[in-house]
Protein backbone atom coordinates (compact mmCIF):
# COMPACT_ATOMS: atom_id res chain seq x y z
CA UNK A 1 0.00 0.00 0.00
CA UNK A 2 3.14 2.46 -0.21
CA UNK A 3 2.64 5.66 -2.42
CA UNK A 4 6.05 7.06 -3.45
CA UNK A 5 8.95 4.37 -2.00
CA UNK A 6 7.41 1.44 -4.27
CA UNK A 7 10.72 -0.79 -4.42
CA UNK A 8 10.70 -4.08 -5.60
CA UNK A 9 12.76 -5.28 -2.93
CA UNK A 10 11.32 -6.46 0.51
CA UNK A 11 11.38 -2.55 2.39
CA UNK A 12 10.44 -1.71 6.72
CA UNK A 13 8.32 1.30 5.60
CA UNK A 14 4.78 1.19 6.01
CA UNK A 15 2.11 4.04 4.41
CA UNK A 16 2.03 5.65 8.02
CA UNK A 17 5.78 6.15 7.76
CA UNK A 18 5.60 7.29 4.28
CA UNK A 19 3.26 9.82 5.97
CA UNK A 20 5.61 11.09 8.61
CA UNK A 21 8.35 11.38 6.04
CA UNK A 22 5.84 14.02 4.33
CA UNK A 23 5.35 15.88 7.22
CA UNK A 24 9.28 16.02 8.08
CA UNK A 25 9.70 17.06 4.64
CA UNK A 26 7.32 20.20 5.15
CA UNK A 27 8.96 20.98 7.96
CA UNK A 28 12.29 20.51 7.18
CA UNK A 29 11.76 22.87 3.99
CA UNK A 30 9.82 25.63 5.52
CA UNK A 31 12.95 25.92 8.54
CA UNK A 32 15.61 25.54 5.85
CA UNK A 33 13.63 28.48 3.96
CA UNK A 34 13.42 30.56 6.91
CA UNK A 35 17.03 30.25 8.16
CA UNK A 36 18.36 31.29 4.76
CA UNK A 37 15.69 34.47 5.31
CA UNK A 38 16.23 35.61 8.33
CA UNK A 39 19.98 36.13 7.47
CA UNK A 40 19.05 38.04 4.72
CA UNK A 41 15.96 39.87 6.45
CA UNK A 42 18.27 40.13 9.66
CA UNK A 43 21.12 42.48 6.97
CA UNK A 44 18.13 43.99 5.36
CA UNK A 45 16.44 45.25 8.53
CA UNK A 46 20.05 46.52 9.69
CA UNK A 47 20.78 48.43 6.70
CA UNK A 48 16.73 50.19 7.41
CA UNK A 49 17.66 51.04 10.57
CA UNK A 50 21.41 52.09 10.19
CA UNK A 51 19.78 54.08 7.22
CA UNK A 52 16.82 55.52 9.36
CA UNK A 53 19.42 56.67 12.29
CA UNK A 54 21.79 58.57 9.47
CA UNK A 55 19.13 60.46 8.52
CA UNK A 56 17.34 61.24 11.12
CA UNK A 57 20.81 62.25 12.65
CA UNK A 58 20.68 64.64 9.60
CA UNK A 59 17.40 65.72 10.03
CA UNK A 60 18.47 66.85 13.81
CA UNK A 61 21.83 68.49 12.87
CA UNK A 62 20.28 70.78 9.66
CA UNK A 63 17.32 71.47 12.35
CA UNK A 64 19.43 72.80 14.85
CA UNK A 65 21.95 74.88 12.39
CA UNK A 66 18.68 76.67 10.64
CA UNK A 67 17.59 77.12 14.42
CA UNK A 68 20.74 78.77 15.02
CA UNK A 69 20.68 81.32 11.79
CA UNK A 70 17.42 82.77 13.16
CA UNK A 71 18.82 83.03 16.74
CA UNK A 72 22.29 84.51 15.78
CA UNK A 73 21.30 86.68 12.52
CA UNK A 74 17.54 87.43 12.32
CA UNK A 75 16.52 87.67 16.66
CA UNK A 76 13.57 89.59 16.35
CA UNK A 77 11.96 86.83 14.49
CA UNK A 78 13.87 83.88 16.34
CA UNK A 79 10.98 82.57 18.68
CA UNK A 80 8.38 83.20 16.24
CA UNK A 81 10.08 81.09 13.48
CA UNK A 82 11.10 78.36 15.96
CA UNK A 83 7.61 76.35 15.08
CA UNK A 84 7.82 76.74 11.07
CA UNK A 85 11.28 75.31 11.43
CA UNK A 86 10.16 72.72 13.26
CA UNK A 87 7.54 71.56 10.80
CA UNK A 88 9.81 71.63 7.96
CA UNK A 89 11.96 69.00 8.71
CA UNK A 90 9.11 67.14 10.28
CA UNK A 91 7.52 67.67 6.78
CA UNK A 92 10.85 66.31 4.95
CA UNK A 93 11.21 63.45 7.53
CA UNK A 94 7.88 62.02 6.79
CA UNK A 95 8.45 62.49 3.52
CA UNK A 96 11.61 60.26 3.54
CA UNK A 97 9.86 57.49 5.10
CA UNK A 98 7.02 57.76 2.53
CA UNK A 99 4.44 59.68 3.73
CA UNK A 100 1.73 61.26 0.74
CA UNK A 101 3.18 64.71 0.96
CA UNK A 102 6.01 66.44 -1.36
CA UNK A 103 9.35 67.88 -0.78
CA UNK A 104 7.60 71.35 -2.71
CA UNK A 105 4.59 71.36 -0.79
CA UNK A 106 7.28 71.10 2.67
CA UNK A 107 8.96 74.37 1.60
CA UNK A 108 6.35 76.20 0.04
CA UNK A 109 4.49 75.98 3.46
CA UNK A 110 7.47 76.93 5.08
CA UNK A 111 7.99 80.33 3.16
CA UNK A 112 4.20 81.03 3.31
CA UNK A 113 4.87 80.86 7.57
CA UNK A 114 7.98 82.65 7.30
CA UNK A 115 7.06 85.93 5.03
CA UNK A 116 4.49 87.53 7.30
CA UNK A 117 7.33 87.20 10.07
CA UNK A 118 9.94 88.74 8.01
CA UNK A 119 7.85 91.19 6.53
CA UNK A 120 6.74 92.05 9.78
CA UNK A 121 10.05 92.22 12.01
CA UNK A 122 12.89 92.46 9.56
CA UNK A 123 10.92 94.94 6.40
CA UNK A 124 8.67 96.34 8.48
CA UNK A 125 9.65 96.68 12.21
CA UNK A 126 7.93 99.36 13.43
CA UNK A 127 4.83 97.18 13.19
CA UNK A 128 4.02 96.00 16.58
CA UNK A 129 1.19 93.65 16.23
CA UNK A 130 -0.17 91.82 12.73
CA UNK A 131 -3.65 90.55 12.76
CA UNK A 132 -5.04 87.31 12.23
CA UNK A 133 -6.35 88.67 9.19
CA UNK A 134 -3.49 90.51 7.98
CA UNK A 135 -1.07 87.58 8.73
CA UNK A 136 -3.13 85.17 6.77
CA UNK A 137 -3.82 87.66 3.87
CA UNK A 138 0.23 87.79 3.60
CA UNK A 139 0.49 83.52 3.96
CA UNK A 140 -1.67 83.34 0.84
CA UNK A 141 -0.11 86.17 -0.93
CA UNK A 142 3.56 85.02 -0.62
CA UNK A 143 3.29 82.97 -3.89
CA UNK A 144 2.06 85.82 -5.98
CA UNK A 145 4.67 88.28 -4.57
CA UNK A 146 7.37 86.37 -4.31
CA UNK A 147 9.55 87.64 -1.62
CA UNK A 148 11.79 85.54 -2.10
CA UNK A 149 12.71 85.63 -5.54
CA UNK A 150 14.24 81.82 -7.25
CA UNK A 151 15.40 80.70 -3.61
CA UNK A 152 12.45 79.17 -2.27
CA UNK A 153 12.26 77.33 -5.50
CA UNK A 154 16.01 76.85 -5.89
CA UNK A 155 15.59 75.31 -2.52
CA UNK A 156 12.56 72.78 -3.68
CA UNK A 157 15.32 71.97 -6.78
CA UNK A 158 17.83 70.95 -4.24
CA UNK A 159 15.89 69.24 -1.68
CA UNK A 160 13.92 67.46 -4.14
CA UNK A 161 16.57 65.64 -6.07
CA UNK A 162 18.42 64.28 -3.11
CA UNK A 163 15.19 63.68 -0.64
CA UNK A 164 14.12 61.17 -3.76
CA UNK A 165 16.79 59.03 -3.94
CA UNK A 166 16.71 58.59 0.18
CA UNK A 167 13.14 57.83 -0.11
CA UNK A 168 13.15 55.38 -2.68
CA UNK A 169 15.95 53.28 -0.90
CA UNK A 170 13.71 53.74 2.07
CA UNK A 171 10.60 51.95 0.25
CA UNK A 172 12.92 50.01 -2.17
CA UNK A 173 14.44 48.16 1.76
CA UNK A 174 10.65 47.91 3.14
CA UNK A 175 9.69 45.72 -0.33
CA UNK A 176 12.35 43.87 -0.10
CA UNK A 177 11.12 42.49 3.38
CA UNK A 178 7.80 41.91 2.10
CA UNK A 179 8.97 39.79 -0.87
CA UNK A 180 10.76 37.86 1.84
CA UNK A 181 7.84 37.40 4.16
CA UNK A 182 5.39 36.27 1.02
CA UNK A 183 8.34 33.49 -0.68
CA UNK A 184 8.72 32.16 2.98
CA UNK A 185 5.38 31.03 3.27
CA UNK A 186 4.92 29.51 0.10
CA UNK A 187 3.05 26.26 0.31
CA UNK A 188 4.82 22.87 -0.63
CA UNK A 189 2.57 21.42 -3.41
CA UNK A 190 1.81 18.01 -2.89
CA UNK A 191 3.91 16.81 -6.22
CA UNK A 192 7.02 18.38 -4.47
CA UNK A 193 6.32 16.56 -1.01
CA UNK A 194 6.16 13.30 -2.66
CA UNK A 195 9.79 14.17 -4.52
CA UNK A 196 11.50 15.21 -1.21
CA UNK A 197 10.62 11.97 0.65
CA UNK A 198 11.32 9.79 -2.47
CA UNK A 199 14.79 11.54 -2.49
CA UNK A 200 15.63 12.01 1.07
CA UNK A 201 13.31 9.16 2.83
CA UNK A 202 12.58 6.56 0.30
CA UNK A 203 16.32 5.07 0.87
CA UNK A 204 15.89 4.08 4.41
CA UNK A 205 12.70 1.67 3.63
CA UNK A 206 16.05 -0.41 2.25
CA UNK A 207 17.81 0.45 5.44
CA UNK A 208 20.26 3.18 3.63
CA UNK A 209 20.09 5.88 5.61
CA UNK A 210 24.02 7.23 5.43
CA UNK A 211 23.01 7.80 1.46
CA UNK A 212 22.44 11.20 0.12
CA UNK A 213 21.10 12.55 -2.91
CA UNK A 214 23.79 13.75 -6.13
CA UNK A 215 23.60 17.87 -6.46
CA UNK A 216 22.33 17.04 -9.69
CA UNK A 217 19.15 14.97 -8.39
CA UNK A 218 18.77 17.72 -5.39
CA UNK A 219 18.98 20.66 -7.46
CA UNK A 220 16.04 19.64 -10.19
CA UNK A 221 13.80 18.41 -7.23
CA UNK A 222 13.98 22.29 -5.53
CA UNK A 223 13.87 23.37 -8.84
CA UNK A 224 10.36 21.60 -9.38
CA UNK A 225 9.62 22.65 -5.74
CA UNK A 226 10.69 26.28 -6.33
CA UNK A 227 9.22 26.39 -9.58
CA UNK A 228 6.25 28.99 -8.39
CA UNK A 229 8.86 31.54 -7.10
CA UNK A 230 11.64 31.19 -9.46
CA UNK A 231 9.73 33.71 -11.41
CA UNK A 232 10.63 36.36 -9.10
CA UNK A 233 14.42 35.65 -9.91
CA UNK A 234 14.95 38.04 -12.99
CA UNK A 235 13.09 40.44 -10.94
CA UNK A 236 14.78 40.21 -7.69
CA UNK A 237 18.30 40.77 -9.42
CA UNK A 238 16.94 43.94 -10.93
CA UNK A 239 15.73 45.05 -7.81
CA UNK A 240 19.28 44.82 -6.30
CA UNK A 241 20.98 46.79 -8.95
CA UNK A 242 18.32 49.10 -8.61
CA UNK A 243 19.73 49.64 -4.85
CA UNK A 244 22.85 49.74 -5.75
CA UNK A 245 21.89 52.52 -8.47
CA UNK A 246 20.30 53.99 -5.47
CA UNK A 247 22.96 54.16 -3.11
CA UNK A 248 25.49 55.23 -5.81
CA UNK A 249 23.49 57.84 -7.13
CA UNK A 250 22.94 59.62 -3.00
CA UNK A 251 27.17 59.31 -2.38
CA UNK A 252 27.11 61.48 -5.35
CA UNK A 253 24.76 64.10 -7.03
CA UNK A 254 22.13 63.36 -4.71
CA UNK A 255 23.85 63.70 -1.14
CA UNK A 256 21.71 63.78 1.47
CA UNK A 257 23.97 65.78 3.80
CA UNK A 258 24.89 68.15 1.52
CA UNK A 259 21.21 68.84 0.69
CA UNK A 260 20.19 69.02 4.30
CA UNK A 261 23.24 71.18 5.30
CA UNK A 262 22.35 73.54 2.86
CA UNK A 263 18.77 74.30 3.73
CA UNK A 264 20.62 77.01 6.50
CA UNK A 265 21.83 79.14 3.59
CA UNK A 266 19.42 78.60 1.07
CA UNK A 267 17.33 80.35 3.62
CA UNK A 268 19.22 82.89 4.53
CA UNK A 269 19.81 83.92 1.08
CA UNK A 270 16.17 84.64 0.19
CA UNK A 271 15.71 86.70 3.60
CA UNK A 272 18.30 88.86 2.29
CA UNK A 273 16.66 89.12 -1.15
CA UNK A 274 13.20 90.54 0.73
CA UNK A 275 14.85 92.45 2.55
CA UNK A 276 16.94 93.90 -0.50
CA UNK A 277 13.90 94.32 -2.02
CA UNK A 278 11.69 95.84 0.89
CA UNK A 279 10.66 98.99 -0.33
CA UNK A 280 8.92 97.67 -3.35
CA UNK A 281 7.50 94.61 -1.33
CA UNK A 282 5.99 97.10 1.15
CA UNK A 283 4.75 99.13 -2.07
CA UNK A 284 3.17 95.61 -3.09
CA UNK A 285 1.96 94.58 -0.21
Amino acid sequence: DLQICQHRAPTCCTKKMEESYQAAVRRERTQSIQALNFELKYMIVGHITAFQEAFETLLRFAENRTSSLFETAYRPMAKEAAEPVKELFTDLSLYILGAETTVESAVLRFFDSLFPLVYSRLINPGITDLSEDYTECLRLTRQDINPFGRYSKNMVTELSKSLWASRMLSQALSLGIEVINTTEHAALTKECSKALVKMQYCPHCQGLTLIRPCVGYCLNVMRGCLASVSELDAQWREYISTLEYLTNEMAASHDLEIALTGIRNSINEAILHAQLNGPQLSATV
